[in-house]
């Protein structure tokens, strides 16, 4: 075989790796969003469909669902640490108004709408609390939950308090759309926190 051929060869198997890896990217941004949506009970054959790859695909991916769940799950918490990473990295003059700012955004009307691109915590707790207790899952999103309960804390308030309400605000909301109550969550949570912050 030719050098030139050779070349040709290897090029090919390196576009073949590289559009892998994006195909691979591709399903774990899909199945982040998916899951906060719908659940992880989705079908691995819907998943692959909304990626706009063939279901026949996804073991040439991944070891297992759960494998990808673990994935997704870490996914959607790093998103969520960079939506929120300049507002909660403020030095401590700002850092109040920069928190307050995160905590209203979070307890929104949008957020509420939107569990797809909104904030793991909320959309994963009830599938991640089904997996077994020594789930990369759990460990995964309990990371997450930490972390993100650690950027709300300041010298006068638990990171973990806050973030309970913030949770159980937004999950009480969503489960009561379309009834006035819904709002009235919102602007209680929000009410609420800004009481603490004095």
């Amino acid at each position: 075989m030719s050098n030139e051929i050779q070349t040709e060869v290897w090029l090919m198997g390196r576009v073949s790796q590289q559009q892998a890896e994006e195909n691979r990217r591709r399903v774990v941004k899909t199945a982040a969003r998916l899951f906060r949506e719908q659940g992880t009970q989705l079908s691995v054959a819907d998943l692959m469909k909304a990626s706009g790859l063939t279901h026949g695909g996804f073991y040439k991916q991944f070891a297992s669902k759960e494998a990808l769940i673990d994935e997704a799950t870490a996914y959607a918490f790093a998103e969520l640490a960079q939506t929120y990473k300049s507002g909660l990295e403020q030095d401590a003059e700002r850092r109040e108004s920069a928190q307050q700012s995160v905590i209203d955004t979070y307890l929104s009307v949008e957020h509420r709408d939107n569990p797809a691109d909104g904030c793991p915590a909320a959309a994963l707790a009830v599938d991640i609390a089904r997996e077994p207790e020594d789930s990369e899952a759990r460990r995964v999103y309990a990371h997450g939950v930490g972390s993100f309960a650690d950027g709300l804390a300041d010298d006068d308030q638990d990171g973990i308090a806050r973030l309970c309400t913030m949770v159980g605000a937004i999950l009480l909301s969503r489960a009561t759309k379309g009834s006035p109550v819904s709002d009235e969550i919102l602007t209680a949570a929000r009410a609420a926190l800004k009481a603490t912050n004095g």
